[in-house]
């Protein structure tokens, strides 16, 4: 009896493999499976894409509802660094929720979350530049001007009289004492040497 208990209890022992043995290895280190996760958690950023997984029933499928928490772990520091569209976790997040995953069958609700997703890329922006950028300090208010002392009414200047200039005609030169005497351009002048040259023979004829 001993042996063949004994005999049972090896043979159980060698019909159960030890669990290291049984573990899956992939062959690329799981690069493939990692691109594989990564590419599928990205198309959920669609709203059409979820649209397309709840008409096809995929959501009534308990498996898949497993693979999508098992998926939560992009979520992570480490692997959300490769996430290119950030909306794929937030419709991740959602779809944990079985309320999202039947609203989602329904074309109406499909074209809502597409919109507001649009309108989030639209005005997200804008919306955070608000909070990010100093806002610009008021302008000063302008001190009133200081009321001026009341100035004393401005008297007309009175015209000025007319003035009657008299002119006064300016006295001609007197002569002086030789123009008296012999006058310019005179025939006494002339006489006088004639007269003066025939004083002269008559006194060469009287010696």
């Amino acid at each position: 009896m001993a042996s063949i208990k004994e005999e049972g209890e090896d043979g159980d022992t060698a019909s159960t493999p030890s669990s290291p043995e049984n573990v899956y290895r992939d062959p690329d280190d799981g690069k493939q499976r990692f691109l594989l996760e990564l590419e599928f958690v990205q198309c959920l950023a669609n709203p059409t894409y979820i649209h397309y997984l709840a008409q096809n029933r995929y959501f009534e499928d308990e498996a898949f509802i497993g693979y999508l928490k098992y998926l939560q772990y992009w979520q992570q520091p480490e692997y959300i660094k490769y996430i290119m569209y950030p909306h794929c976790l937030y419709f991740l997040e959602l779809l944990q929720n079985a309320n999202f995953r039947n609203a989602m069958a329904h074309p109406g609700n499909k074209e809502l979350a597409h919109r507001q997703q649009f309108y989030f890329w639209k005005n997200y922006r804008n919306n955070r530049l608000k909070h990010i950028l100093p806002r610009p300090l008021p302008e000063p208010v302008a001190a009133p001007p200081a009321s001026a002392p009341p100035q004393p009414p401005v008297q007309p200047v009175p015209p000025a009289p007319a003035t009657t200039i008299t002119v006064t005609a300016t006295p001609t030169p007197a002569l002086s004492p030789m123009q008296y005497a012999i006058p310019h351009g005179s025939a006494l002048a002339k006489n006088d040497m004639r007269t003066s040259g025939v004083d002269r023979r008559k006194r060469k004829y009287v010696t």
